[in-house]
């Protein structure tokens, strides 16, 4: 029996991809607009001073295929708070 727990499947995610090439997830959401509204909040709250200024690019991606057999597709690169403004709180 399968039992489904949300309305609508959560197919969209942003990345952060830092310098070293490492990879740290910021928010997963129903929608790109849910993502994109979401992308700053979650930049601040969840990496610290250094990682912010580490921080290369945030990566907006898609889920593709079957919810247990798919992948997560490369959509687009979203913009990056500005770095001059974290370099001066730091």
């Amino acid at each position: 029996m399968f039992y489904q727990t949300e309305s609508k499947a959560q197919v969209w995610r942003a990345l952060v991809v830092f310098e070293n090439r490492s990879e740290m997830l910021l928010f997963v959401g129903r929608s790109s607009e849910q993502v994109r509204a979401n992308i700053e909040p979650a930049f601040n709250d969840l990496l610290d001073d250094e990682e912010k200024l580490k921080a290369q690019s945030i990566s907006l991606q898609r889920w593709h295929g079957a919810p247990d057999a798919g992948r997560w597709m490369h959509q687009t690169n979203l913009t990056m708070p500005s770095k001059t403004l974290l370099a001066k709180a730091a």
